[in-house]
């Protein structure tokens, strides 16, 4: 069972929002806003995840998260949203990408995987967030057109980039482990 965490679900078609509520409700707190606008009165530092319509009216859900960010706030940010994702995503702070329909076990791996996430330092919550966007992207465009846009390609320098630094960091955490079980009898 997975620890509970608080969950802003942020959707303005009222049916999504009090279904994803539905099934999140069970295992964890969940705070629903119908719109931009409510969400931002409802985010706060006790929030762990917020589930994030992207088309909205008024506050869209780009801007929501432009807002959560200025404010600081330290919680995971997944997009929810049938606009299929297009290179405007490589520059936007969220953390996971799903594309409705999404159902209950959609939500649950995306809580997990968040919450996995919220213990992991900057640089490796930058890499899962960047390689989420690279797989998102991915998805929806050809070759030539990845091949042919430079943020796309700026991401992907960056993604190898933060790769290398990450398994530098878990060889030397290999390292040290390794050491301390041969320093006690009955270790490795």
């Amino acid at each position: 069972m997975t620890e509970e965490q608080t969950i802003l679900v942020v959707d303005d078609e009222r049916d999504i929002a009090d279904l994803y509520t539905t099934w999140l409700e069970m295992e964890h707190e969940v705070r629903t806003a119908y719109g931009g606008e409510e969400a931002l009165e409802k985010v706060d530092d006790d929030v762990d995840i917020v589930f994030l319509d992207r088309q909205m009216p008024s506050y869209a859900g780009d801007e929501v998260l432009s807002i959560i960010r200025d404010r600081g706030l330290d919680c995971r940010v997944v997009m929810v949203t049938a606009v299929d994702p297009d290179f405007d995503i490589v520059d936007m702070q969220f953390d996971d990408y799903l594309t409705k329909p999404v159902m209950r076990e959609d939500l649950d791996d995306a809580v997990e995987t968040m919450r996995e996430r919220d213990g992991y330092d900057e640089t490796l919550q930058e890499y899962f967030a960047l390689t989420s966007k690279k797989a998102t992207l991915e998805a929806e465009k050809t070759p030539s057109e990845l091949q042919e846009n430079e943020e796309y390609q700026e991401m992907v320098d960056r993604v190898e980039k933060l790769k290398q630094e990450a398994d530098t960091a878990v060889a030397s955490f290999d390292d040290d482990y390794d050491s301390l079980f041969q320093e006690f009898p009955g270790g490795e």
